[in-house]
């Protein structure tokens, strides 16, 4: 794989990149790795192969445009330089075969499956069969921009790259423009690239004797993905004698020829003007339509893998990743990431990583649960709920309603046992400190990544800086403090002052979703009264689970709505940020986007979690919303069961809706992009006879946003895995087969329905780690007031050790504990309405009427009061220092890797010395020079 690096165009703006280039031809780089060759493999004319130029000569061309070029008047001096044509180019930068120059080895099996497509060789080739396409650009003919395009495509030509034009086959207006990339300009813009190392044998052979893993894949179906007994450095041209180079058609890969090209483009003026270049500016003004990578062919074949094996590296992906028969396999990572570039291998890698710990997780959730099922029957609080015939409860509305049975609610209390026992502390505190596993393991992870796909000294600062901000602050430069050049410079105040609008936008929006949230209560408010007082008894009997079904599923439809204005929103202000490279922009778009759909999800769960029923007051005086409508109040059994059923319906909804709008929308759309395509082709080819590029022009392009889409709803869901996990325990299951389905999704869609991305690196996941562990920061919180404030363990608890009937008796006992918990009114102080009971009962600790002091909270009331912010304490506290424990416990780097790292610094630096000695002292024998004197 290859980058070019960021710095270029800090020698000024007006400089060409070729230009630039030729001050660098010999300067090595410190990144970036291919294969070395061994020293005593070095061919014999290596000198003729370093003569050979790298670029090609200016030659003189005629006067000969193609048609959607003919009535542009070139505005440069030297038309005859400047001017291309699609035949003469190809002459021109025929690339020059010398297998004489080439190391002669063995061909690898990746060679076959880069190679042509079997199928369709003319699907990924140029007209000749021998130039393999590397992009593809799509414009309309119809477009009014032709002089940019022209611009735009000469400039191309001038810096090496090889176009060829080709008619869509299913839409007349539309046209492709095929580049190829030479071997010549592939060394010119790669400064670095890098192969898998050489792997420790020792391991291999320990693993030996150990039973087959049925989750692994086989070794035989995947042969293109053996591993290499060669170490690894860094590229220069310079050097070129140090690598094995067995074919310059696939020295470099087919997403490393992407990069390069994908770079060239971003990089290439269409008009005078420093803002007038990159790819990006031409598909915003609709100079093109797209530009993409072609994928390797189809990605089905009508002969079987197991017998023909297969035919390229997107059918390999589909039948060993993608096939939903394959669900239980271990993910390709090293495909995937030869494939789709290292940013995307590493968004599977830890997607299947936060699979794989879900697991235990989920089981043990799963334990709690079943705890809870089991000792449901036996429970002391359901036990007395469901046995309190003669308890008559105080009417939940002050119109309509009527006293009710507290034993009418023993269902829904037998069901607030399941998510409120004696488990769901012992779980809160696991989760905790299985977040902290999590993240420590998964940096371990990410660094046996990094070393295996050669990322570890890959760093920000290479990278490039985006057009965007380069126009924008083009007249002010600053020099840069890494490479010592010149660039465009953002100042303070401009920064600062964009900064603040940023800011204000994103409060704003939360107070949008706040507002909404407001608006979800005062319809709790409004149901509860009505289904209170409903005719139908099956209604007016389950009126809680009615009130919290309906307010949750109104509060999902508004999430949903919202997520939209929030999208485009958090575009608009990163935009107005000028955010000065790619990484930038993506995380401070992924960290509004998570602000905002974080605060837009978990804001009505807060409320029911902390807010539902404190503040609800007592009979008699109750507090009202706007002096019209009663403040909702508990069930006797506690509120864990309202915020169970939030979570529980938004979590199960929004993961069936995100998987439709992931492939269900993709697939509907290039259904019906297909059927266009077979009316349109009836006179012409079938879709099996259609070329690759327009195959791949009919998919759906990836999210504009990248893969913040993909992180941000793993992120959602595991801050709902985790902060309020004590009053759902099943969440970690239901995450588990979601994520299970979400990897083969997400396979299928990127293999099948989308065009295939640019490649891209990245050596970890970026600012989504930091929001993962400030989750699990505000996971441990939460959790401590979810079990001290919104569950009943507390009051048990201090029932049981202070109040019980058997603390006298030497253990701990609830008999009587639901009496105890429940306070008396006196109906007759009510005005209106008329009852059959003097007395009833509601959920508080309050004196009762005939006390001294009535309706004031009583001692116990203070006991727990004390006894929940103890815990909260304590309970924080603990957990945190077991997290921090364990997370300077568990290096993020294993010792083994760190060795291995040191061991193949130390070979790589004597096998270059070694060889470089050797090239020296040939070429002063060959020269006839005498070295015997003279070092080395």
């Amino acid at each position: 794989m290859c980058c070019c690096s960021g710095s270029i165009w800090g020698a000024g703006m007006h400089t060409s990149i070729s230009e630039i280039l030729k001050e660098k031809t010999l300067k090595s780089s410190r990144r970036s790795l291919p294969c070395l060759a061994q020293s005593q493999t070095h061919p014999q004319n290596l000198n003729h192969f370093l003569s050979v130029p790298l670029s090609p000569e200016p030659k003189t061309y005629t006067h000969n445009v193609s048609a959607s070029c003919t009535h542009i008047t070139p505005r440069l001096t030297d038309t005859s330089q400047d001017v291309y044509t699609e035949e003469r180019e190809v002459a021109e930068f025929e690339p020059k075969t010398d297998e004489t120059l080439l190391v002669q080895q063995k061909p690898v099996s990746r060679a076959k499956l880069e190679g042509n497509n079997s199928e369709n060789p003319s699907g990924l080739m140029f007209r000749d069969g021998k130039k393999r396409i590397d992009y593809i650009l799509v414009y309309k003919k119809s477009s009014p921009q032709v002089e940019k395009r022209c611009t735009f495509e000469r400039n191309l030509r001038a810096e090496g790259l090889m176009l060829e034009k080709e008619p869509s086959l299913t839409n007349s207006d539309i046209m492709f423009v095929k580049i190829h990339a030479p071997w010549d300009t592939l060394c010119k813009y790669c400064y670095f690239t890098d192969w898998k190392k050489k792997t420790m044998g020792r391991v291999r052979q320990l693993k030996s004797w150990l039973p087959r893993n049925p989750m692994k894949l086989d070794k035989e179906a995947l042969p293109d993905l053996e591993e290499t007994d060669c170490y690894t450095a860094p590229f220069s041209r310079a050097r070129m004698h140090h690598f094995t180079i067995n074919n310059r058609e696939t020295f470099f890969s087919n997403s490393t020829r992407s990069r390069i090209v994908h770079h060239v483009l971003q990089r290439t003026k269409y008009e005078d003007g420093k803002s007038k270049m990159g790819i990006n500016r031409l598909l915003g003004n609709s100079t093109y339509e797209a530009a993409f990578p072609p994928h390797e062919g189809s990605y089905k074949s009508r002969h079987p893998i197991k017998t023909h094996g297969a035919q390229n590296h997107r059918h390999l992906l589909y039948e060993r990743w993608a096939r939903w028969g394959i669900w239980y396999k271990y993910q390709p990572l090293d495909l995937i990431r030869r494939y789709f570039g290292e940013k995307i291998g590493l968004y599977f890698a830890w997607l299947g990583w936060y699979t794989g710990m879900l697991i235990p997780a989920a089981l043990v959730g799963l334990f709690v649960f079943l705890y809870g099922l089991f000792t449901m029957d036996s429970s002391q609080v359901s036990k007395e709920i469901c046995e309190a015939n003669t308890t008559i409860m105080c009417p939940m509305c002050e119109g309509n309603c009527s006293s009710w049975t507290l034993s009418d609610s023993c269902v829904y209390a037998k069901v607030t046992h399941l998510f409120d026992n004696g488990g769901t502390v012992f779980f809160a505190i696991f989760m905790a400190i299985w977040a902290t596993v999590f993240l420590e393991f998964w940096k371990r992870r990410r660094a046996e990544l990094t070393y295996d796909w050669d990322l570890i000294d890959w760093e920000e600062e290479e990278e490039e800086l985006r057009p965007q901000f380069e126009a924008k602050y083009s007249r002010k430069e600053r020099v840069n403090p890494i490479s010592g050049k010149p660039e465009p410079f953002q100042p303070f105040t401009d920064k600062l002052s964009r900064l603040m609008v940023s800011v204000s936008g994103i409060f704003f929006m939360i107070s949008l979703v706040l507002t909404a949230v407001f608006a979800v209560v005062v319809f709790r408010l409004i149901a509860m009264e009505k289904f209170a007082s409903f005719q139908w008894e099956f209604v007016k009997k389950n009126w809680q689970f009615a009130t919290s079904g309906t307010g949750v599923c109104i509060n999902f439809m508004i999430i949903m709505s919202l997520n939209v204005v929030y999208e485009k929103v958090a575009y608009l202000l990163t935009n107005l940020e000028h955010p000065r490279t790619e990484s930038e922009w993506e995380n401070s778009f992924a960290l509004k986007m998570f602000l905002f759909q974080f605060v837009n999800l978990n804001s009505s769960t807060f409320y029911i979690a902390f807010f539902l029923g404190r503040f609800a007051g007592r009979p008699g005086d109750y507090n009202k919303l706007f002096n019209r409508w009663r403040m909702e109040e508990c069930h006797p059994s506690g509120c864990l069961i309202d915020l169970c059923l939030q979570m529980g319906v938004i979590m199960v909804l929004k993961q069936i809706w995100n998987n439709f709008m992931e492939l269900g929308y993709p697939l509907l759309q290039n259904w019906w992009s297909r059927r266009k395509m077979k009316r349109a082709g009836e006179q012409n080819n079938s879709k099996d006879q259609l070329p690759q590029w327009d195959r791949d022009w009919n998919l759906q392009p990836m999210n504009a946003h990248g893969l913040v889409d993909e992180y941000l709803e793993m992120v959602l869901q595991f801050g709902f895995t985790t902060i309020f996990v004590a009053a759902f325990p099943l969440a970690p299951l239901l995450a588990l087969l979601n994520n299970i389905i979400e990897i083969r999704l997400d396979a299928y869609k990127f293999v099948t329905q989308w065009r295939r991305p640019m490649p891209a690196r990245a050596t970890d996941i970026g600012i989504w780690h930091g929001i993962l562990e400030g989750i699990g920061v505000v996971a441990v919180i939460t959790n401590a007031f979810v079990i001290a404030i919104t569950s009943d363990y507390i009051p048990r608890f201090v029932y049981a050790f202070k109040y019980g009937p058997c603390v006298d008796k030497g253990y701990r006992c609830l008999r009587g504990y639901l009496n105890n918990s429940l306070s008396v009114f006196d109906m007759g102080e009510l005005k209106n309405g008329s009852y059959h009971t003097r007395y009833c009962r509601y959920r508080d600790y309050r004196a009762p009427p005939w006390s001294p002091e009535p309706y004031e909270f009583t001692l116990q009331f203070w006991h727990v009061l004390a006894a929940r912010l103890a815990f909260i304490i304590v309970f924080e506290h603990l957990v945190f220092g077991i997290k921090t424990f364990i997370a300077h416990m568990i290096p993020d780097m294993p010792k083994d890797l760190c060795d291995r790292m040191r061991r193949e610094k130390y070979l790589m630096q004597e096998m270059m010395y070694e060889a470089e000695l050797e090239h020296l002292q040939k070429e002063r024998k060959k020269n006839g020079k005498r070295y015997h004197h003279e070092w080395p």
